[in-house]
């Protein structure tokens, strides 16, 4: 892209006008340089108290794999163009090509539990290993989850951001993004450089997330979470839902079952998502029609367990329970129970959360 013409795209950006009024502006646009014939309407076009800002946008992009996807241009996601209000433009740092691939996306709660991850995890690996893009929001809990799930099967994955791309939210993810860059993923915002990662951004940056998805996969969400908000920009944009159910006594799961009690998709595996989407059809031959369709859920442990261990873990269920409640239903001592759980634990069938016991999927 000409210099000129990503300067005038950038002023655009940044000027005052609402979205839907800059929308108006380019809608006859057919190709990015077209903006050259529309360059009075844009009011920021002669502020020089911009010019510092353009400045930065300008050095961030001409920095190497740094791209501004506009919306006329080819590589602009097609499904995101169809929703209501879709950005102007991207900042994409990666692969630009990735935005215009199948993406099942992946979102959930920050304050996820570990089984809630380690579902998170084997659903966006076995997605990937079928060729499916992971899409979700950087964020800690879930969203990391599946994009480290992602990069465990070679996959690729793409972070969208509540802020402009030179910002890395949260700093614990900065291993994260690079390992997402390095293995030809992409990091994405509608937010020009330096944008903070204020609340109002976090709703703007989940209309991305399902915009550019085929469907919005939910693992753990509160009753009121942002995961919903996805979910109901999935909706008006006429993307599947589908959902993982958990235990009626974990609020993590509230959410989750509120969704399927409004008609979203209880998923137990991923076959339940391939058979939601028609994946055949959809996935345009990445999938053989002759495969069968199963990739199941459940990791297979080899270990031979102990008699103590094998009973326990058979009396937990896959509600929470504490030290005591398990002395309850094994009768066992407290410590066979916790050396029991110490075995179950160092093979990840059993998870501890803050004193509370979790039997995992596996």
């Amino acid at each position: 892209m000409q210099e000129k013409i990503r300067e005038l795209w950038l002023r655009l950006l940044r000027d005052t006008k609402s979205l839907s009024e800059r929308q108006k502006i380019i809608r006859d646009l057919r190709t990015s340089d077209d903006i050259i014939g529309i360059q009075g309407q844009i009011s920021c076009f002669a502020n020089p108290n911009l010019d510092s800002l353009i400045d930065a946008d300008q050095t961030w992009l001409d920095a190497p794999n740094r791209h501004l996807v506009t919306y006329c241009d080819k590589r602009y996601p097609k499904k995101l163009r169809q929703i209501a209000n879709p950005p102007l433009a991207l900042f994409v740092a990666g692969d630009p090509e990735l935005l215009c691939t199948p993406q099942i996306a992946i979102v959930g709660s920050r304050k996820s539990s570990s089984p809630g991850r380690i579902i998170a995890r084997e659903f966006a690996q076995a997605l990937c290993e079928q060729g499916i893009c992971i899409t979700s929001g950087l964020a800690v809990g879930i969203d990391g989850a599946a994009h480290s799930g992602a990069l465990a099967s070679s996959g690729a994955t793409i972070a969208v951001l509540a802020n402009g791309a030179n910002i890395i939210y949260p700093k614990m993810h900065a291993q994260l993004t690079e390992q997402i860059l390095e293995s030809q993923g992409a990091i994405v915002s509608e937010f020009p450089v330096n944008t903070p990662p204020l609340r109002p951004h976090f709703s703007q940056r989940n209309r991305i997330i399902s915009g550019m998805s085929l469907g919005v996969l939910i693992v753990e969400a509160a009753i009121r979470s942002g995961s919903l908000i996805t979910a109901r920009y999935a909706l008006e944009q006429n993307r599947e839902v589908f959902v993982i159910p958990g235990s009626i006594n974990n609020p993590l799961a509230k959410g989750c079952h509120y969704l399927i009690k409004q008609g979203a998709l209880l998923v137990e595996t991923v076959d339940d998502i391939y058979n939601g989407l028609g994946w055949l059809s959809v996935l345009n031959g990445l999938v053989a029609t002759q495969q069968r369709l199963s990739v199941p859920i459940a990791r297979t442990v080899e270990t031979e367990l102990s008699s103590s261990a094998r009973q326990l873990l058979n009396v937990m269920g896959y509600d929470a329970v504490d030290l005591d409640g398990l002395v309850v239903k094994t009768g066992f001592t407290v410590q066979k129970v916790q050396t029991a759980l110490l075995e179950l634990e160092l093979i990840e069938l059993v998870c501890n959360s803050s004193g509370f016991f979790i039997r995992n999927s596996g």
